[in-house]
């Protein structure tokens, strides 16, 4: 049986109604549970549109040990639901504390360290890290330094992007950066003088957060080679001039983790007011590289092209 209630009937007994589950807190709790439910609801949802058999995280790391444990944890416990299989390689490049050490103890299933033969710096590292990923057989490599500058909800973002555009490389566009002045300044230097290059803009030409699918990668290790000293830089110029589909997430970037916050290239305690004899010396070979390798006529990135018919995407099988 309906029954129908004029106006003024019902909305005394809505009124009524609506005081008793406010008085009893009632109304508060099914709202905040609702939220919550909706907000599982739609990142279940998300995580179903956007999953891959199979991805790997390869990160570069030097004397991380004091933050690379909850930085694994992190992106570990954010990037698992995205993949039927996960795995995280740590490429060592010799650390002189207990990075490998902290890496192993931690257990994580399908977390493993792979320790530099030399230490060779970022670069190099980076592009081993890299190979090994791709060696992996996955179709998805992601990348993101040791130092654990972005959160885990930031790197789940970027690979969802790369999993739903199937783009070529999502990379993470870093803002609100804490660090000093001057690397900030280069960034932005760089990218100006370099935007008639590529005949656009690329928003952040070195950033160390990006997600590829391993066949367009993998052609791009191959023309760069082994010892590059900014390897981003050069394949953020090949993806533009060689027809790669790139797309751009926004990100925050965070301080690095651990009891230091100035890393390894200022050789101080605390990050110098000006820029130090160390990166002053790495910007000028960086420079000097970015010419033979990826600007000069005949210059072996300069050429590079994507055959997109000829790209096969690494697998499972």
């Amino acid at each position: 049986m309906t029954v129908l209630m004029t106006p003024t009937v019902k909305n005394r007994a809505l009124s009524a109604a609506m005081r008793f589950m406010r008085g009893d807190g009632f109304m508060i709790r099914l709202r905040y549970r609702g939220c919550l439910m909706g907000r599982a609801q739609q990142t279940m949802r998300e995580n179903m549109a956007a999953s891959a058999d199979h991805l790997v995280v390869v990160m570069p790391a030097y004397n991380e040990a004091d933050g690379i444990g909850g930085f694994l944890t992190e992106v570990h416990e954010h990037l698992a639901p995205l993949a039927t299989r996960l795995e995280i390689i740590v490429a060592d490049d010799q650390s002189t504390d207990a990075t490998a050490s902290v890496v192993r103890a931690l257990g994580i299933v399908g977390v493993r360290v792979d320790t530099q033969p030399v230490n060779s710096g970022h670069g190099p590292t980076a592009l081993a890290a890299y190979r090994a990923g791709i060696a992996s057989g996955a179709a998805m490599i992601v990348h993101v330094d040791g130092d654990g500058q972005f959160t885990g909800a930031d790197i789940a973002r970027v690979v969802r992007a790369a999993l739903r555009t199937g783009a070529d490389v999502v990379h993470g566009i870093r803002h609100s950066r804490s660090d000093p002045w001057f690397r900030r300044a280069l960034t932005a230097a760089l990218r100006l003088a370099l935007t008639p290059v590529a005949r656009r803009a690329i928003p952040d030409i070195n950033t160390p957060l990006r997600a590829y699918r391993a066949a367009p990668l993998a052609a791009l290790i191959d023309a760069i080679g082994a010892d590059a000293q900014v390897p981003h830089v050069h394949f953020s110029l090949a993806e533009v001039r060689g027809d790669l589909t790139v797309r751009y997430v926004d990100v925050r970037s965070i301080p690095r983790r651990g009891e230091s916050d100035t890393g390894t290239m200022w050789d101080a305690p605390a990050a110098p007011l000006l820029p130090p004899a160390r990166l002053r010396s790495f910007v000028g070979r960086a420079l000097a590289e970015l010419w033979a390798v990826s600007l000069r006529p005949g210059a072996p990135m300069r050429a590079f092209v994507w055959n997109r018919a000829d790209g096969v995407d690494g697998s499972d099988a």
